[in-house]
């Protein structure tokens, strides 16, 4: 009698549930896999952009509060009239924009520039100019400024002062009465356990005499104890024209001789944001202190726009792009009458989404009080 040993094992229709199954369940957790990497990838490409948007933004409505710190009302002087040169305005690469010194001749806190900027994705974008009085470095006081270097403080030889040329070429900070604390070589060195950065060439001061009349002037080198202010190369704005018939330092000083004259210096800070579109196709939201090197604040930025709330106590035009601005019924306005500046900026992440195979963008806009500009006294 033959006997037949048993044969343990699958059939093929078995093993094909088996492998089937086991694909189910392997694809499964390689969908779940890659959701959860775009998913990383979504939050991460999200971050990314907010955090620019954010950062970039807050310097903005930073600059924008300050505007007009100090600044007198109506603008600084500058430089106009018969012999009058053009005033260079910090801009984006590849374009060089001037300040109007022909039709105005003030330069005034806000300066607009509605569609200066480059275009990104076919869309332009804006730039805008902010003038501030440095927080931190005082102004130059303990004393009158004389024009007669023989003068000093108490009208005799003793005290040395602060002095400003005949011409308005140079200023000496003097030495027993300084500009700062009574240090006077701090305005010059600067000041590292206060934080105050020295005068140093491309910086802005703005002279005004105790009548209220102000004058601005670039710095083109300075020495131990002088700041120079240059009618050459070194300007690097054009604002140094003592030969201007108005707007120049020549106006406040005028020509009487050992003229003694009560005058305040400061340094004026020049904020220009802008886009630059220029550094590996990603355009980045750009912050200029005067012509000094530009630092970058956001990117992949895609869009700047600014636009601007006015006063002037009857029909209060918004959302104006442009000043100067003429209204309906001939009324010119002016960016002395801001009051508002509504902001809205636009960027990108720097890497396309896995998942959406576009880049990821976000959008914030907001609005700032001029508070320097909004705030003023009623009775003047």
């Amino acid at each position: 009698m033959r006997t037949h040993a048993s044969e343990a094992g699958f059939s093929l229709i078995e093993l094909m549930a088996a492998t089937t199954i086991s694909l189910v369940v392997i694809g499964t957790a390689m969908m779940a896999f890659k959701d959860g990497v775009a998913m990383n990838d979504t939050a991460s490409n999200l971050a990314d952009a907010s955090q620019n948007l954010r950062g970039g933004t807050n310097f903005l409505v930073r600059d924008l509060v300050s505007a007009g710190r100090v600044i007198p009302t109506g603008g600084i002087p500058v430089p106009s009239g018969s012999g009058a040169g053009q005033i260079k305005r910090p801009s984006p690469p590849g374009t060089q924009y001037y300040f109007n010194n022909t039709t105005a001749t003030t330069l005034t806190a806000i300066t607009t520039g509605a569609g200066l900027g480059p275009a990104v994705d076919s869309q332009v974008t804006d730039i805008v100019t902010i003038l501030t009085i440095d927080p931190i470095l005082d102004a130059c006081r303990g004393g009158a400024l004389f024009l007669n270097p023989a003068l000093k403080s108490n009208g005799t030889t003793s005290n040395p002062a602060p002095v400003l040329t005949q011409d308005g070429s140079s200023f000496n900070v003097g030495t027993n009465v300084g500009c700062i604390n009574g240090a006077a070589g701090t305005w010059i060195v600067g000041d590292a356990t206060g934080g105050q950065s020295p005068i140093k060439k491309g910086d802005l001061l703005m002279f005004t005499d105790p009548l209220g009349k102000s004058a601005l002037q670039t710095v083109t080198k300075t020495d131990t104890t002088n700041v120079y202010f240059e009618a050459n190369s070194n300007d690097a704005f054009g604002l140094n024209q003592r030969s201007a018939t108005a707007g120049s330092i020549t106006q406040i000083l005028g020509t009487a001789p050992n003229k003694l004259v009560g005058l305040r210096v400061q340094r004026v800070f020049m904020w220009t944001y802008y886009v630059d579109a220029t550094a590996s196709g990603q355009p980045h939201l750009m912050r200029q202190l005067n012509f000094f090197s530009p630092q970058a604040l956001a990117g992949v930025v895609e869009d700047l726009e600014l636009s601007y709330d006015l006063v002037d106590g009857t029909v209060n035009p918004v959302d104006i792009k442009t000043l100067p601005y003429t209204g309906t019924d001939g009324t010119v306005y002016t960016a002395s009458q801001i009051r508002k500046v509504n902001v809205h900026v636009g960027v990108r992440s720097e890497t396309m989404s896995i998942k959406q195979h576009d880049y990821l963008r976000n959008h914030l806009s907001t609005v700032v009080s001029l508070r320097s500009l909004a705030y003023v006294d009623r009775y003047q």
